[in-house]
Formats: C-alpha cells, sequence, structure tokens
C-alpha cells in the first residue's frame, strides 16, 4: 500500500485577490510564504519516499519551501489545477458558480474535471508502478486534491466540491489517502 498525503500550495497573490489562477503559475504572496515555512516546521519529522508537486511555480515554490531541503522534488504536469481556458483570471466565486456544471463539459477553451480526473489517476497508476509502497507527498491544487477525493475516497464529484474544506476554511497540513 501507498500512503500519500497531499498538501496544498501556500496562498497566492490571485487567491488574495479573488482570481481563479488555474494553469497560470501564480505567486506566492507574503502569507503564502509564511504559509509554507510554517509548514515545513510542522511536518519535519514526518518521512516521505518521494515528494511530487505540480509543475506550476506556486506548487513548486510550496513545495522547496516545505521539502526541499530534505527531498528531491518531482514535478508533474498531472497534479495541475484545472485548466479553467478562457475562464482563467476569473473571480474565483465564477469559477464556483460552474464548478457541477464542468465536471463533465470543460470550461470553455479549458477542461472537466473529469479530465483531471484522468490525468490524476494515470499519475496514481504510474506511483503503484514504481514504489508499491511508502509514503508520498504531493503538493498541488484544487482539482487534483477533488480528484483524489473522487478517486480514492469513492465520492461523487457533485460530493466532493460540496464538501471541499475550501468552503468550510477547515485546510489542515496535510490530507492523506490510502492507494492499494
Amino acid at each position: 500500500m501507498i500512503a500519500l498525503v497531499y498538501f496544498v500550495h501556500g496562498t497566492t497573490v490571485d487567491n488574495e485577490n479573488g482570481v481563479a489562477t488555474g494553469w497560470r503559475h501564480g505567486e506566492l504572496s507574503a502569507k503564502g510564504l509564511s504559509e509554507s515555512c510554517a509548514l515545513s516546521r510542522v511536518v519535519s519529522g514526518s518521512t516521505f519516499s518521494a515528494i511530487y508537486s505540480s509543475d506550476l511555480r506556486r506548487a513548486l515554490k510550496s513545495a522547496t519551501l516545505v521539502f526541499g531541503d530534505r527531498y528531491d522534488i518531482f514535478p508533474d504536469g498531472r497534479l495541475r489545477e484545472c485548466d479553467y481556458g478562457q475562464m482563467t483570471g476569473s473571480p474565483v466565486r465564477l469559477i464556483q458558480s460552474v464548478m457541477v456544471d464542468s465536471i463533465s463539459r470543460p470550461f470553455p477553451g479549458g477542461e472537466s474535471y473529469k479530465s483531471v480526473e484522468d490525468r490524476v489517476a494515470r499519475f496514481l497508476e504510474d506511483l503503484i508502478r514504481k514504489w508499491r509502497t511508502g509514503r508520498i507527498g504531493m503538493v498541488g491544487h484544487q482539482g487534483p486534491q477533488l480528484a483524489l477525493e473522487v478517486l480514492l475516497q469513492g465520492k461523487s464529484w457533485e460530493q466532493a466540491i460540496d464538501e471541499d474544506w475550501r468552503r468550510s476554511g477547515d485546510w489542515q497540513p496535510g490530507w492523506e489517502y490510502s492507494l492499494a
């Protein structure tokens, strides 16, 4: 069995401005830099077989601040946020209002959440082939984390969206999943 621990990147300038970053790289804000450094201290006693990160700069920067002094970080485009296409840069509330509609139907010029699920599933298949057992850290975004809820927790997309911690503000220093 592989134990996965999913970490979200620190707060970005776009997050603070209520803007959906999507596939743009985005930059960590001062708060996001501080959050990542604090998370590094929280997980300093944890051991991982590997650390994977989205290849977008905001996630890679968080991963480097949290784990870079102890682990090599493997960037992987399959852990990117959902591609909002023409809606990239839109207010987050607008993205939130069409999330359920975008489960199977792509954002205009972008991708659907089912597409995110497919790429995360391929990532997980590769992890199983490479590691078989171990504890893997992952740093990413909302879309891939929701896909883990669907793939590994048996939730529907509607349920994963409705129960997303971002709606309640119940952040935690890593979410644990099991991959058999």
